[in-house]
């Protein structure tokens, strides 16, 4: 098969064995070739996550390609058809945890940036990386982190482009321009434990939850927008009970989900679900957990040259979405920057025998390329 930079270079990054929060060597290997083409380093390490942040440049406007070496643990070994960091071509497909999410896209912005200063040394303004290993745990000593340190310092990010697998049925098909708000929350309902044969000596939770979870789930919380669906109510989880086909539960346990739009904040949802619960006559407390805010990037510079490079090297109009679930733009975007997500397909991110297509991996790298181009060239 006919080899190239990007896949010479995915190869080798998808042979680290870097599951979340371990890095394994994978930014060293980007930070040397970054470094040879005038990027000036600086690794950031927050507790246990390894972070780099590489800059090319002094001067404004700073476009930003952002990213992350950690996978997603590999499940049953037995179930691969090959080892998960063996990485291997068949039919035309390359094969390896971190193919599609988001390793491919790493060495595509890599061999994308090396082919641009080759040709425009003297671009405009500043190209940055900004590399995380903590994107597919709990996010807490990453991107975040990072871009708290740029805040401080006052370094501003004016376009940034995360590689996330954002395509959906070809290369290029799809660009996220923003992503839903993600609030979680645990309700624990109180009731009174007894006997299922001395019912009028107990309080069944279940029972008394019922209507009220019938409510929220039937709940129009808005009608969305130009950019967003409307806004997503899911039970993930109920719990209660001791197994026991004879008492009565004491308490019952329910998570759930929202992914919301910005035509509610989080505040907003909170004080309805308690105003629903509190009029169904419930003992209860809630544990919520915002884990993003909705965030969004109208069409301007960053939105036109992305329309414009894959339209130029895949020939098709490409459509602007907010699906999925949530990435690290959401730590981005509340700096001001434009953020918008382009990648590989996403059909197999996570899954056992994770891949992408071999032939998508140059035309990926020419696409990143020409958006350098569309904004920076000299």
């Amino acid at each position: 098969m006919h080899t190239s930079d990007t896949l010479e270079l995915s190869l080798e990054l998808l042979r680290q064995p870097s599951i979340t929060p371990v890095d394994h060597n994978c930014q060293n290997i980007m930070a040397d070739r970054l470094a040879k083409i005038g990027f000036a380093i600086e690794p950031m390490r927050f507790e246990d996550v390894d972070n780099l942040w590489a800059r090319r440049g002094t001067t404004e406007p700073v476009f930003c390609f952002a990213g992350h070496t950690d996978v997603v643990p590999t499940g049953n070994l037995e179930a691969w058809n090959t080892a998960p960091f063996v990485p291997e071509i068949r039919d035309g497909k390359l094969y390896g945890r971190g193919s599609a999410d988001m390793k491919t896209a790493l060495a595509a912005m890599i061999v994308a940036t090396e082919r641009f200063v080759a040709k425009h040394p003297d671009h405009k303004g500043s190209i940055a990386y900004l590399i995380t290993s903590d994107e597919e745990g709990p996010a807490k000593n990453g991107t975040v982190k990072v871009i708290e340190t740029l805040e401080q310092r006052e370094e501003k990010i004016k376009w940034c482009l995360v590689g996330e697998p954002s395509s959906t049925h070809r290369l290029g098909d799809i660009v996220k321009n923003g992503r839903r708000g993600s609030l979680n929350a645990v309700l624990t309902v109180q009731g009174k434990q007894g006997h299922v044969a001395y019912p009028h000596l107990a309080n069944n939770p279940i029972h008394q939850a019922a209507p009220a979870l019938a409510e929220l789930s039937s709940t129009i919380w808005d009608h969305g927008n130009e950019y967003f669906p409307a806004t997503s109510f899911q039970i993930s989880n109920i719990h209660a009970g001791t197994g026991a086909t004879n008492i009565i539960p004491g308490t019952l346990d329910v998570t759930f989900n929202f992914r919301f739009s910005t035509e509610v904040t989080a505040d907003e949802l909170k004080l309805r679900v308690n105003e629903i619960l509190e009029r169904h006559g419930l003992t209860f407390s809630i544990d919520w957990n915002l884990s993003g805010l909705p965030f969004i990037t109208p069409v301007g510079d960053l939105v036109h040259a992305t329309q414009k490079a894959i339209q130029d090297v895949c020939h098709i109009e490409t459509e602007l979405s907010t699906s999925g679930g949530t990435s690290d733009g959401r730590f981005i975007a509340p700096t001001g920057a434009e953020v918008i997500e382009l990648g590989v397909l996403n059909a197999s991110i996570h899954q056992i025998n994770e891949h992408v297509n071999v032939d998508d991996l140059e035309p990926l790298a020419e696409i990143y390329e020409n958006i350098l181009i569309n904004l920076l060239a000299s």
